[in-house]
């Protein structure tokens, strides 16, 4: 749809959000198998910066882009090998947590609690499916998957979804009043 500014604005929006996402995700911190970043982080304030359609395109971009080769993965790597590796299901789960995200904003435009339950929802699928794709790939039973690829990233995942419920509708709010709020 067209925007107050420039019918192209939505798209650029989206664009700049995966390029978002392609800088912070490669610096990120290895505790263990699975690194810390702040890709997630980017994707709940997608959730609020651009709805949840463009939020999950501009997800799927960061991933197209990492799977082709670009190095927007941890220590700025990319390709086929790393999303198909002992990883790679928390990197699809990126699209799902973007969906549920931004469903959930979405849905409960002003409730904040409510999208704070749509947060844990789609990082627990996130966690679901990369842990699931990780015992496959890696021969490890799930409790020891759990030890590596869960336990270790919910302090700093329950902070990052604080974030993006405090910040997200602030900016979500000043988007709107701008008439730069991609609708559709």
């Amino acid at each position: 749809m067209q925007t107050a500014k420039h019918p192209a604005l939505p798209l650029a929006m989206t664009a700049v959000m995966a390029a978002v996402m392609a800088v912070v995700a490669p610096f990120s911190i290895s505790i263990g198998p699975i690194p810390l970043s702040l890709c997630t982080l980017v994707i709940y304030m997608n959730a609020y910066i651009l709805g949840w359609k463009r939020g999950t395109v501009a997800t799927l971009v960061y991933i197209l882009l990492g799977a082709v080769g670009m190095p927007v993965f941890n220590s700025f790597s990319g390709g086929l090998g790393v999303v198909a590796g002992p990883t790679g299901g928390y990197i699809v789960g990126y699209l799902p947590l973007a969906l549920i995200c931004g469903l959930a904003v979405a849905a409960a435009p002003k409730n904040r609690v409510g999208q704070f339950i749509g947060m844990i929802l789609g990082t627990a699928v996130l966690y679901a499916l990369g842990t699931a794709w990780y015992c496959v790939q890696s021969g490890n039973p799930l409790g020891v998957a759990m030890g590596y690829c869960v336990i270790p990233f919910l302090p700093g995942d329950f902070i990052k979804m604080i974030v993006a419920a405090g910040v997200g509708p602030m900016i979500r709010t000043g988007l709107e009043k701008a008439g730069l709020y991609p609708q559709g």
